[in-house]
C-alpha cells in the first residue's frame, strides 16, 4: 500500500471513530502539510515565524528527547496575566517532536522521530492533534486514535534499551492537558521560559528573544520567577531540584482544577503547605495505589513513602505518573528519594 493510501484510509477510520470530533475540523493529513518546516522536514528546520524554544525541567517521557517550536499569527501577541501565566491568541500552534538518538552518548548518532504532536489554539481552549511518523523519516501522519512504536536505544550507562512506545489517543493527552475543564499547555510557563537559548549563535533570554520578535507583550524580565533544572546538580538547591521535577511530572493532575484535585495533594511550584505537598497526609482512598503505606511523604523515609513507592512502580493500577510510561525515571526517582530523606524526622 503506498503512503497516500495508508492516509486515505487512516482518516476514514479516525473519521468513524471520531465522527464529529472538532479536530477534524483543524487537523491536516500530514505535518508536511502545515509548512513548519524547510525540507527535508525531519530535519526539523523552521520556517522563519516558526521559533524554536525549551523548557528549564522537561516531563520525562521513557527518555524521549524533544524538539518544541511555537508559531504566533502574523500581527498577534502573546499577552501575559497577573498569575504570569500566557494568554495566547488564537491560532497559536506550539510543535513538539519526540525523538531518540541511537546512541545517547553520540549527539551524532542516528536519530530517529517518532511523534509530533501539535497543539493548537482555538477559542477558549487547546486542540491537541498528533503525529505519527513513518519509518521512513519523511513524514508523520494524523494518529487520532494513537499508535504504538518499538523503540530501541544506547542509554547513557551503555545498556541497550527496547519498549513499546505509547503515542496518546486524544481522550490520553486531554486527561494530562486539563486545566479547569480546559486543555490547556502543561510545559511553556513563564518560570519555565525563563532561561537561555542560543539563537543565530548568540546566547539571549527566550522570553527577551519573543518580545524582540514581535510574539510576546514586553514586560519587566528581571524580577520573573526561574524553574531550574532538576537534572542540574549545579542549578538550585535539593528542594528546588525535587519541587521542580514534581511540578513538571505531577502537577498538571495534581493542583486545584486539575484532574487530580480531589486528593488533595497538590504538587505545584507555588504550593506551600506542607500537608497538600504530602507530608505526613494519608491518602484519599488506600489500597493497592498506597502500597499499605500510611502517609505520602514520612519525612526521613522514602521507604515509608506512598510518593516514592508510586514513582518507582510500573504497574499500571500504581504507578504515577499513569500515562504512557513503560520505564522508571531513575534519576528523578533518586532525586525525590534523597529530598524525603533530608527533611527532618517528625515526632
Amino acid at each position: 500500500m503506498t503512503f497516500g493510501k495508508v492516509i486515505l484510509a487512516g482518516l476514514i477510520i479516525i473519521s468513524l471513530a471520531f465522527p464529529a470530533h472538532p479536530i477534524l475540523d483543524h487537523a491536516l493529513p500530514k505535518l508536511s502539510d502545515y509548512g513548519f518546516f524547510k525540507e527535508p522536514i525531519s530535519e526539523q528546520s523552521p520556517i522563519s515565524d516558526v521559533i524554536p524554544y525549551t523548557i528549564a525541567s522537561e516531563l520525562f517521557s521513557d527518555y524521549a528527547e524533544k524538539l518544541r517550536f511555537i508559531k504566533v499569527p502574523e500581527n498577534r501577541l502573546i499577552s501575559h496575566n497577573e498569575d504570569l501565566s500566557f494568554s495566547y491568541p488564537e491560532g497559536t500552534f506550539l510543535i513538539k517532536t519526540f525523538y531518540y538518538q541511537s546512541d545517547v552518548r553520540d549527539p551524532n548518532s542516528d536519530r530517529r522521530l517518532i511523534e509530533t504532536r501539535l497543539l493548537k489554539k482555538t477559542g477558549s481552549e487547546w486542540l491537541a492533534i498528533p503525529y505519527v511518523w513513518n519509518n521512513e523519516q519523511t513524514d508523520a501522519v494524523l494518529a487520532l486514535a494513537g499508535d504504538r512504536k518499538d523503540v530501541s536505544w544506547i542509554h547513557s550507562d551503555g545498556k541497550h534499551i527496547s519498549i513499546l512506545y505509547s503515542v496518546p489517543n486524544l481522550n490520553q493527552c486531554k486527561s494530562c492537558h486539563v486545566y479547569n475543564n480546559i486543555q490547556q499547555p502543561i510545559g511553556p510557563k513563564v518560570r519555565n521560559l525563563n532561561l537561555d537559548l542560543i539563537y543565530d549563535n548568540i546566547s539571549i533570554n527566550q522570553l527577551d528573544k519573543w518580545v524582540s520578535l514581535g510574539i510576546l507583550e514586553p514586560f519587566d524580565n528581571d524580577s520573573l520567577p526561574r524553574t531550574v533544572d532538576y537534572m542540574d546538580v549545579h542549578d538550585g538547591n535539593l528542594d528546588e531540584r525535587a519541587r521542580a521535577w514534581l511540578d513538571i511530572n505531577c502537577a498538571h493532575c495534581h493542583r486545584r482544577g486539575g484532574p487530580a484535585e480531589t486528593s488533595g495533594l497538590y504538587l505545584e511550584l507555588e504550593e506551600t503547605d506542607p500537608t497538600a505537598l504530602g507530608i505526613l497526609k494519608p491518602p484519599v482512598a488506600a489500597g493497592r495505589g498506597s502500597g499499605d503505606l500510611k502517609y505520602n511523604i514520612v519525612p526521613g523515609h522514602a521507604e515509608q513513602s506512598i510518593m516514592d513507592f508510586r514513582i518507582r512502580s510500573l504497574d499500571p493500577g500504581i504507578m504515577m505518573p499513569e500515562l504512557n510510561r513503560k520505564l522508571v525515571h531513575k534519576e528523578g526517582v533518586e532525586i525525590i528519594q534523597a529530598w524525603i530523606n533530608s527533611m527532618p524526622e517528625k515526632e
